[in-house]
């Protein structure tokens, strides 16, 4: 069974390519932020752990966590929020570890994982492809107050969230395919098709060809894997690994070994990339200073 990890971050899509996958194309789906509204609820071990260390000043009257309360909290506040992922973390691995069993059980070729945090908690490990959904951090911020804004989300506080996130571009390295989700996408042919009746220049028009434009990534990349599925060497494997429980162990050991050394190349070259912008930034600050004092 192929375990695929979708992830993303705050407005970048995620969400959007989802319910593609799981309404459009009808492809199992494990959303991890269900699974983790469900090990918090009143009762759970987690949620006694979270009122323990953050206080009852996180709940509601009637006992269910309050969100916005402890959101307030952990956004702005690495170790506190080290301190929360600590806790429900280990729940929401032990839910879908038994979600994903009884998906196999039943035959199931492909499940895509949603996880925000799919890098940050490690669960990248687990799975035999990861999906990124990317856009620009200002593409972020713009599509936050543009939802939020109504409700009283400051872009201060926009900013606040995007901070307390990984940084969609740090997780590019663990992408084996990226969704590209950004305003440049939809600006960049004004002449494209889109569902929208809007004129073709207006954020309503650009947001509707972006969302095609969205759209006809995922079903390419649906597509593609029931292409590997389907075939005679994607069954063959299928089926070994249904029939021979270690035989599927084994080779999803070897497919993590050899994820670890592609990311940490793939890292590498990252990082090699962003301290030669940097270099270059500097530099080009030099000559700008240089002109004016010239």
């Amino acid at each position: 069974m192929l375990i695929v990890g979708l992830t993303g971050g705050i407005a970048s899509g995620k969400s959007t390519v989802s319910h593609l996958l799981s309404e459009t194309h009808k492809v199992p789906l494990i959303d991890l932020d269900t699974l983790a509204r469900a090990v918090v609820e009143p009762g759970t071990p987690a949620l006694k752990a979270i009122v323990k260390h953050f206080g009852d000043k996180i709940l509601k009257e009637d006992g269910t966590l309050d969100r916005p309360a402890l959101g307030r909290i952990v956004f702005n506040d690495a170790e506190q929020r080290k301190v929360l992922n600590r806790i429900t973390h280990s729940a929401v691995r032990k839910r879908m570890a038994w979600t994903i069993l009884l998906l196999w059980i039943k035959g199931t070729k492909v499940v895509v994982v949603d996880a925000p945090l799919l890098v940050e908690a490690g669960l990248w490990a687990y799975c035999g492809e990861i999906v990124v959904v990317w856009c620009s951090p200002q593409d972020q911020l713009n599509r936050m107050l543009s939802r939020d804004g109504a409700t009283g989300l400051t872009e201060e506080d926009a900013r606040a969230r995007l901070a307390s996130q990984l940084p969609l571009e740090d997780k590019l390295p663990y992408a084996d395919v990226i969704l590209d989700n950004s305003s440049a996408l939809a600006s960049s042919d004004p002449s494209a098709p889109g569902s929208s009746s809007d004129p073709p220049t207006s954020p309503a028009g650009k947001a509707a060809r972006s969302s095609d434009a969205l759209r006809a990534q995922v079903a390419e990349l649906v597509q593609r894997w029931k292409s590997n599925t389907s075939s005679l060497g994607g069954w063959c494997m299928w089926l070994l690994e249904w029939v021979i429980p270690p035989f599927g162990l084994a080779a999803g050991f070897l497919a993590v070994m050899k994820r670890r050394e592609a990311i940490a190349h793939k890292r590498l070259n990252a990082e090699a990339a962003k301290k030669a912008r940097g270099k270059a930034q500097a530099l080009e600050g030099q000559g700008t200073e240089t002109k004016k004092t010239a």
